[in-house]
């Protein structure tokens, strides 16, 4: 029944009337490493997320943010952004690639930190999410596809600050306590001639949702630009997350209820763009990112298994672009070292080496294609090439064809090469997962309505999933045979109150997306699954946005998620914002339905959860 409402709903959006005028979308530039071009010549299907839609959202953290994206299964462990593991259309958590701005956050020991950010909401510009393998622009581990949180630029000088607070009215039934959590955030931007600066502080702490979930975590990040007269600038990036909450049912279930975890991550970057000309673009970069993750198995006894591991992740790259007459040029060099230092997986390192070549040409102003190959060498798996091909053509005003197809690699984490603890156990022998893609979209847009469907095919062999025999055995990672994955996507976004011209300050804006997948898993059929059982089969999602007399914001969002595990759910969200000059107080109702759901294993979600908050935003 619900499947049957979303489709019907989606299927009235596609069917509403459109302007002939140009779409502001093309306009938006899609911030890969090397060409960089607005997004109406993009050939490939990229989920954009601007600064206005976050601030509508009913959210306190990027993790919550991504799970409102087409396409992301995001998928939680805890409250306020605790822990998270992401997905696209339907790949396991270590196939997706997160970055800021570029950055690459993938963690070495597991795919559970790639999620640790210490990005404020307030400093997000726009969230790029690239669906499908991605290697031939961003290397290895972006195998099923890429998020780009990309970072704004100040414009004045100005601060913000936030705080909240909220509770399910629920109590703790070990100790008669109420669940609650609260928060508070504050960010200060200066914007100078040659230079501009972010810094922002946040802390979020709470009792939970359930016994032992328990939060308490603290964020800072900071940014800065410099730039030298027109042809050079200088970025650096740096951040700081500790994170310290209550494990109970996160990774071995029932026996770890009263588990307990630390984790912290410090990165940052510095990186140099150099443009001698008009014609040629020149980046050097390097950045660093430290990760501890201290887990205690039964808090009140420690020395029954207490885990510790540290990874430290060195990359330096150099990226370049030249434009040739109608085409442009971009290559690049990467070498990236991890290590780590764990009790249970040990002391080790390994070297990797990315080569990157790709070339964009521009036919006329409605046809134009691409075309590249990224080379990768590891200590443990020796050289191989991942090329990619994709071309657009806009057949009329308003409409575009696109098509492509990519490759993609991901390399087994430490943790699935060597764990051992008292519910999993690694695998040495493992190889890495490689995908192959290919698809097909069309696309409309005008000034109030874009529209985009695609089909697409992935087959995915030497997939890495962690599997047992019988309900008693440990769980082990084993190559399986392949994964192909059939999907249609479907997209829309329109601007109502643009069609009725209404008043100014007034605004009705709707959001529909649709995800089908349809996995044929090749696995032995005595083998039970942890993770690919968990893949979405139907994810469909609805937003309304509106904006009243410029003061009044009444935002509702609604999720409906299918797995093939034939586990589903409906979510619905809301927000109301009332905006004074430079105040705004809101209220958000997640789980509106108290809807009792499941996202991973048997770790039950949040039900209904309300909370309060202000927030000021003023120049100086």
């Amino acid at each position: 029944m619900h499947k049957q409402w979303f489709l019907g709903t989606a299927f009235l959006l596609l069917q509403l009337p459109a302007s002939a005028k140009d779409n502001q979308l093309d306009s938006v530039i899609i911030r890969q490493n090397r060409i960089q071009e607005p997004y109406g010549r993009q050939n490939r299907n990229i989920q954009l997320l601007d600064a206005k839609q976050i601030a509508t959202l009913p959210v306190k953290s990027v993790n919550e943010l991504l799970s409102y994206i087409a396409g992301v299964d995001l998928r939680q462990r805890g409250p306020s952004g605790t822990q998270a593991d992401i997905s696209i259309d339907g790949s396991s958590f270590d196939e997706v690639l997160v970055m800021v701005n570029g950055v690459k956050m993938s963690d070495p020991q597991t795919g559970h930190h790639m999620m640790n950010l210490p990005i404020p909401l307030s400093s997000i510009d726009h969230i790029e999410v690239l669906r499908g393998p991605a290697a031939m622009i961003y290397g290895v581990n972006a195998l099923a596809g890429a998020v780009n949180i990309v970072t704004r630029t100040p414009v004045q000088n100005e601060v913000s600050a936030q705080v909240y607070a909220g509770s399910s009215f629920k109590s703790d039934s070990s100790n008669g306590d109420s669940y609650y959590g609260w928060g508070a955030q504050a960010s200060a931007s200066l914007a100078g001639k040659n230079q501009g600066h972010i810094l922002s502080v946040a802390h979020d702490e709470g009792t939970g949702y359930r016994y032992n979930t328990a939060y308490s975590n603290y964020r800072l990040f900071y940014q800065d630009h410099f730039d030298f007269g027109k042809r050079s600038k200088l970025e650096a990036t740096g951040g700081y997350i500790h994170n310290d909450f209550g494990a109970n049912g996160y990774y071995s279930a029932p026996g770890d209820v009263n588990s307990k975890e630390t984790v912290e991550t410090a990165l940052g970057s510095i990186a140099y763009t150099y443009t001698p000309n008009d014609k040629v673009m020149i980046r050097p970069r390097v950045s660093y990112r430290y990760n501890s993750d201290d887990y205690i198995y039964v808090k009140q006894n420690p020395e029954l298994y207490h885990n510790q591991h540290e990874t430290y992740v060195m990359t330096a790259e150099v990226q370049s672009t030249v434009k040739i007459g109608k085409g442009i040029l971009g290559a690049g060099v990467e070498y990236r070292n991890d290590r780590i230092n764990s009790k249970s997986l040990g002391q080790r390192d390994r070297n990797n080496i990315g080569i990157s070549a790709e070339y964009k040409y521009y036919f006329s102003d409605k046809l134009n294609a691409g075309a590249g190959v990224y080379g990768n060498y590891n200590d443990n798996y020796d050289w191989q090439l991942f090329p990619g091909v994709d071309a657009g053509y806009r057949f009329a005003k308003n409409w575009k064809v696109y098509a492509n197809a990519t490759m993609g690699e991901r390399l087994p984490t430490y943790t699935d090469l060597y764990y051992k603890g008292p519910a999993n156990i690694g695998n040495a022998n493992l190889n890495p997962e490689y995908s192959q893609y290919a698809e097909g979209g069309l696309r409309y847009q005008t000034t109030y309505i874009w529209l985009q469907g695609a089909y697409f095919y992935k087959h995915i062999t030497n997939f890495i999933d962690w599997v047992r025999a019988n309900p008693l055995d440990p769980w082990q990672p084993m190559n399986f045979q392949a994964i192909n994955t059939p999907g249609v996507t479907v997209t829309a976004n329109y601007s109502l109150s643009d069609q009725l011209d209404m008043r100014k300050g007034n605004s009705i804006v709707l959001n529909a997306n649709y995800t089908y997948l349809d996995p044929m898993i090749q696995t032995p059929t005595t083998e039970y699954s942890k993770y690919s059982i968990e893949a979405l089969k139907h994810q469909a999602t609805l937003s309304v946005r509106t904006l009243w007399w410029n003061k009044l914001q009444v935002n509702a969002n609604v999720r409906y998620l299918y797995r093939i595990s034939a586990n589903d759910y409906t979510l619905l969200d809301a927000r109301v914002c009332y905006q004074f000059k430079h105040w705004n107080i809101y209220a958000d109702v997640n789980n509106i339905l108290d809807t009792q759901y499941k996202e991973i294993g048997s770790v039950p979600m949040p039900g209904r959860w309300y909370t309060l908050g202000v927030r000021l935003n003023t120049p100086f």
